[in-house]
């Protein structure tokens, strides 16, 4: 037994030893990352393990037990039949005083054992690393984004029936209940009626979870009231009342929704109008945003409403470029795709190997952190929710693959990287996005405008595929451009003026299905004069 409780020390301290390293670098918002979230996948199939571990050590504490609880009911019921007879034996008197004395007390020893000490502790130490409220709130959030910009009814999610999916995957009843209560707690009623009408659903379906249907339409009463929906939170609320007549708020509620209801008849009537009442059909709008073009910008991310006709495609070519005959691309030149003719949008084909891909991955992957954008009014960084993705930032020193991208994107541009930000990597997460934005800074306090000029020109390499969604889209122009693994896109965001092109305006879709790696760089206006000279009037 002694044995047995070494062991169980040595596998405590060997797991916890191999958590600290796995999850020791591992950050918060997880949610905001795929890259992150893998590190999840082999947290949960480590502590998978230890709990096999441990119920293999209960089996075989149980097995010691049962072996022991045989052998005694053979030598008792023996004993007992004929006990002087049986104590006449001088060995079986002894073997009794000595069972009695030392082997019983070991049982007892082995029986309070507490084998689920080493997991409980183990399951402890991790908990620090687990996800937070705040990452299970933001990834039913993005669930609910890709919802609504990919127009896929909860129905289809639950099912998981989603475009390019490798896996399959359900949510349960609880699931989506939990889907519903987050909208719910946001005070965002439009999700919390479609998700919790979903919970009712799957359970007429006949599906079983912890999750009642008083629980489900104690929420939903309440939520299609908040939406103006008078009649049906009455309705439902009359519903809640038959399964649980003891329910205190409901009670009370319902009293509410009646008096309001009588208080609009009398209404009607005063005003001599008919005083029936026009039922609302359970169908409900979703509410208006902060951003003018999101129906415009959503349709772009599904594919709908590209302006790209059969004229302007008339005048999108494909050609080998050699950056303005640069001694290094008329060896190998690159291969280049017009994208859009005005703004000038071009797609350069293999500007990075699998291997750079990979070695830049490896090296952004730690110092990933969330994205951050400059607030309008005060010009300080800060995480909003409309960017929803892990960045950092790489210096050439960092790795030798570094310094080759730069050289390489300054050969295709013809720009100098001299004055240009550094190589930001960034990861989506759950959802991840960044709404319509400019890319050129429209804020006279930025400190950089002063020194290396404006945002001239963006530099985005597409680092990996994305199965669905995931889109570079500019919702001025009618434009979607799809990621493609090892390609890259380039645009100017200033007119040769140095005034900013407003049509560049761009978004970055949300990641429905698949894991987004982007790089991108940032050519400043300073040291390109001669490289890209000025033009003769406010729009060239």
């Amino acid at each position: 037994m002694r044995h047995y409780s070494v062991t169980m020390k040595r596998w405590v301290s060997t797991l916890l030893v191999a958590w600290f390293g796995v999850l020791g670098c591992v950050l918060a918002e997880f949610f905001t990352s795929i890259g992150h979230m893998t590190d999840l996948i082999y947290a949960e199939k480590d502590l998978v393990q230890s709990l096999k571990e441990y119920i293999l050590m209960e089996e075989a504490k149980l097995s010691k037990i049962k072996s022991w609880a045989d052998k005694m009911e053979a030598l008792t019921s023996k004993s007992a039949a004929d006990p002087e007879g049986y104590l006449a034996h001088p060995v079986n008197a002894y073997k009794l005083v000595k069972r009695l004395n030392t082997d019983w007390p070991a049982l007892e020893d082995l029986v309070l054992q507490d084998s689920a000490a080493g997991f409980i502790a183990n399951l402890s130490v991790q908990r620090q690393f687990f996800p937070t409220e705040e990452d299970e709130m933001g990834a039913a959030k993005a669930l609910m984004r890709l919802q609504d910009t990919y127009k896929l009814d909860p129905d289809t999610i639950s099912k998981g029936q989603l475009p390019g999916t490798k896996y399959q995957a359900v949510l349960s009843v609880d699931d989506c209940f939990s889907m519903g209560r987050t909208a719910y707690n946001e005070g965002d009623y439009y999700h919390t009626v479609l998700w919790m009408e979903q919970v009712l659903k799957q359970l007429d379906a006949g599906e079983e979870g912890a999750t009642t249907k008083a629980q489900v339409l104690d929420y939903l009463s309440y939520a299609v009231f908040q939406l103006g929906d008078l009649h049906r939170a009455l309705e439902l609320t009359r519903r809640l009342l038959s399964l649980d007549p003891s329910h205190e708020r409901a009670g009370g509620n319902l009293r509410y929704f009646e008096q309001l209801l009588e208080e609009e008849r009398e209404k009607m009537l005063s005003n001599q109008t008919e005083a029936r009442l026009a039922t609302q059909e359970s169908v409900y709008e979703r509410p208006v945003d902060y951003l003018p073009e999101r129906d415009v910008y959503e349709s772009l991310c599904r594919g709908e409403g590209v302006k790209l006709t059969p004229r302007r495609q008339k005048r999108l070519f494909c050609r080998y470029h050699h950056g303005n005959r640069t001694p290094q691309l008329l060896i190998a030149p690159f291969k280049e795709e017009d994208e859009w003719d005005s703004p000038h949008i071009v797609r350069y084909y293999d500007v990075m190997s699998d291997e750079e891909i990979e070695r830049i991955k490896e090296i952004a992957k730690p110092k990933l952190a969330r994205a951050t954008v400059r607030d309008p009014k005060t010009g300080v960084l800060t995480v909003a929710s409309y960017r929803v993705s892990k960045s950092s930032w790489l210096e050439e020193d960092d790795d030798p693959v570094v310094a080759r991208v730069n050289r390489r994107m300054q050969h295709i541009t013809g720009l100098t990287v001299k004055t240009a930000e550094l190589l930001q990597v960034a990861n989506y997460g759950m959802g991840g996005q960044y709404e319509p934005h400019f890319d050129f800074s429209r804020r006279p306090f930025d400190s950089g405008l002063k020194t290396e000029g404006n945002r001239l020109a963006t530099f985005l390499n597409y680092m990996s595929d994305v199965e669905a969604g995931g889109a570079t889209v500019f919702p001025d122009l009618g434009a979607a451009i799809w990621p493609k693994k090892g390609t890259a896109v380039f645009w100017y965001n200033l007119l040769r003026s140095g005034e900013g092109d407003y049509r560049t305006r761009h978004a970055a879709c949300p990641v429905l299905v698949g894991c987004k790696w982007v790089s991108n760089k940032w050519f400043h206006e300073r040291g390109q004069e001669f490289l890209r000279p000025c033009g003769s009037t406010e729009v060239d």
